[in-house]
C-alpha cells in the first residue's frame, strides 16, 4: 500500500472516530423518545408528562412520550433496557417491573443490567377506607379487623403490584385478616371502594386524592414519617408500625451501553429540571414529590425495595395466578 493510501485510510478511520464523538457532543440533534409502560391518562402517564415539557426546554430537543402499556408494566420497561443506546429513547422506570415481578415470574429481560439514570419522582402510599366504613382512624379500622376477622375485603390496583404488597405488609404488621380483591388498575380500585365492594384500599395518594370529597377517609400514610402533601395525616410509625413503609418510586432509565456524556447530560438535565419550581408543583398537585439521584442511589434503592418485597412475597405467599 502506498503513502497516499495510506493517508486516505488514516483520515477514514480518523473520521469514524470523531464522528461518533462530535454526535455526542451535539446531542441531542432530534426528538427523543421517552418509553411509559402504562396508559395515557394514568397516574404514571401523568406523572411523566409533568416533566416533559420542562426537560424539553432544558435539553433544547422535543421529548415524546410513548405508552407502552401492558403486562403490569413490563412491555414498556422490556422495550426501552432493550432499545439502541444512541441517546434517543429512555424508559420510565416504574418499581413493578424492577422490584417486584421478578420474585413472582420470568422477566424478559436482566434486572442487574438496568441503566439507573435518575429518581424523578417519589409517590406515597396511603391507606384508605370508604364512606360506608364506620372507622375515623387507624386504631378503630384495626380494631374492626381484629372484631370480624376475614370479612373485611381490602383491594388493590391489581395482584402483585406496590399498593397489594404494602396492604399485604400493613395486614401482617397489624396482625390482621383482610381478603384481597384484585382490580385492573387504580381507577376500578377506587370504585370499588365507593361502591363499598372493598372496604379497605392501599393506593398512591394521586389515585385517591380527588376522592376525599365523596367519602373516601385517608386514615395513614405508610412511611417513617408525615407527608408534606398531607401534613394533616399521621403516618404509619406515628401509629406504632413502623414496619409499614411503602412508596412508589419513579425514574428514567436507559438501554445499556449508553455513551457516558449523553447519559450524564441527561443525567444532569434531570437534575435542573426538577428544581424548577413549576415542576415541583405540577408533580405536587399529582400527589408526589419530585426528587433527583445519582445513579447509583437509584439502583441501591431499587436493590433494597427488591429484598424487602421479595421478602414479603414469600412470607405472605403472594403468587400471579
Amino acid at each position: 500500500m502506498n503513502k497516499r493510501s495510506l493517508l486516505a485510510l488514516a483520515s477514514l478511520v480518523l473520521a469514524g472516530i470523531a464522528m461518533p464523538a462530535q454526535a455526542q457532543t451535539n446531542w441531542p440533534t432530534k426528538p427523543i423518545r421517552l418509553v411509559v409502560p402504562y396508559p395515557p391518562g394514568g397516574p404514571v402517564d401523568q406523572i411523566a408528562r409533568a416533566i416533559q415539557q420542562r426537560l424539553s426546554e432544558t435539553l433544547g430537543q422535543s421529548i415524546i412520550v410513548d405508552n407502552r402499556a401492558g403486562a403490569s408494566g413490563i412491555i414498556g420497561m422490556d422495550a426501552a433496557i432493550k432499545a439502541e443506546p444512541d441517546g434517543y429513547t429512555f424508559g420510565f422506570g416504574v418499581p413493578g417491573g424492577i422490584t417486584v415481578l421478578p420474585h413472582l415470574q420470568k422477566m424478559p429481560y436482566n434486572v442487574s443490567e438496568i441503566n439507573y439514570v435518575s429518581l424523578v419522582a417519589r409517590v406515597p402510599q396511603v391507606i384508605t377506607v370508604g364512606p360506608q366504613v364506620p372507622v375515623k382512624d387507624l386504631k378503630e379500622l384495626i380494631a374492626l379487623a381484629k372484631k370480624e376477622p376475614g370479612k373485611l375485603n381490602y383491594g388493590s390496583a391489581g395482584n402483585a403490584t406496590t399498593p397489594h404488597l404494602g396492604a399485604a405488609l400493613f395486614a401482617q404488621e397489624a396482625g390482621i385478616d383482610m381478603v384481597h380483591i384484585a382490580y385492573k388498575g387504580a381507577a376500578p380500585a377506587v370504585a370499588g371502594l365507593l361502591g363499598g365492594e372493598v372496604q379497605v384500599l392501599a393506593a398512591d395518594l394521586p389515585a385517591v386524592r380527588a376522592f376525599t370529597a365523596r367519602g373516601v377517609k385517608i386514615l395513614a400514610v405508610s412511611s417513617a414519617q408525615r407527608s408534606e402533601l398531607l401534613p394533616g395525616v399521621p403516618s404509619t410509625a406515628e401509629l406504632g408500625l413502623p414496619g409499614v413503609v411503602a412508596e412508589s418510586n419513579y425514574g428514567i432509565i436507559a438501554p445499556k451501553g449508553m455513551p457516558a456524556p449523553i447519559f450524564e447530560k441527561m443525567r444532569q438535565a434531570l437534575v435542573t429540571t426538577l428544581a424548577t419550581p413549576d415542576v415541583k408543583t405540577r408533580l405536587a398537585n399529582l400527589g408526589a414529590v419530585a426528587i433527583s439521584t445519582t445513579p447509583e442511589e437509584y439502583r441501591k434503592l431499587m436493590q433494597s425495595e427488591s429484598s424487602r418485597w421479595g421478602s414479603l412475597v414469600k412470607k405472605a405467599g403472594i403468587h400471579l395466578d
